[in-house]
């Protein structure tokens, strides 16, 4: 008999991938280039996670007319300088070696899916996944009704066949929201820039302090889902 299919889903920025202030430097060298007010660190870390454009809509002075030219910048300085200065985080890619042993990964992003593909070719990381799933390549086009996360998870749970198990690996809240939706358990990580309060106020069924012991929880949680 066939062995039950499992998944293991994982967001990428803050999770997999340290930006190293790519995300945060980035959106505040495009707000300067508009002569538009800069948030303060907090508030800039808050805005990994969400869609840029949901991002940058919560922030004062950016409207629908100068918000496209806001992510042209932002994008392009990106490419040019900010995916090669992220990072895989400590223990990362030794914990996706041991789970791809076992399971099917599957990247579910919030990122644009052809920038999240480019991410993970530039830090080494893409043979481990058997599909990346993100949000819509044009940042501007209008958002799903559920949010990206959702969809991304959709599109990431019927690229592997819609498992009989799965679950939900992120540091954000919105990670932790979409293994709600999807009735799946969620595990917070605490590398990357959601705290431990939101995260245990986001239901994480576990936290997870240490890469290196992440594929242990991931397969007691998986276990505890087929009994």
């Amino acid at each position: 008999m066939t062995a039950p299919v499992s998944a293991i889903l994982f967001d990428l920025d803050g999770t997999l991938v340290d930006p190293a202030g790519a995300i945060t430097g980035g959106i505040a060298t495009a707000l300067e280039r508009h002569g538009l007010p800069v948030p303060g660190p907090d508030r800039l870390a808050s805005l990994v996670g969400p869609p840029l454009q949901e991002s940058l809509a919560s922030l004062e002075g950016v409207t629908a007319e100068n918000m496209p030219s806001v992510i042209r910048d932002y994008r392009a300085g990106y490419l040019s300088h900010g995916m090669a200065a992220s990072t895989v985080y400590p223990g990362v890619r030794d914990a996706l070696e041991d789970l791809r042993a076992d399971h099917r990964l599957v990247v579910a992003t919030s990122k644009p899916r052809s920038l999240a593909r480019q991410l993970l070719r530039v830090q080494g990381l893409d043979h481990l996944f058997a599909a990346v799933c993100g949000s819509n390549d044009d940042e501007t086009a209008p958002l799903p009704p559920h949010g990206t996360k959702v969809q991304a998870m959709d599109e990431a749970l019927a690229a592997v066949g819609h498992p009989e198990r799965a679950v939900m690996v992120g540091d954000r809240h919105f990670d932790l929201a979409g293994a709600t939706h999807h009735g799946i358990p969620g595990i917070g990580v605490l590398w990357g820039f959601g705290s431990r309060h939101e995260l245990e106020g986001a239901g994480a069924t576990v936290l997870c302090e240490d890469a290196g012991d992440l594929p242990a929880h991931c397969r007691a949680l998986l276990t505890a889902a087929r009994t």
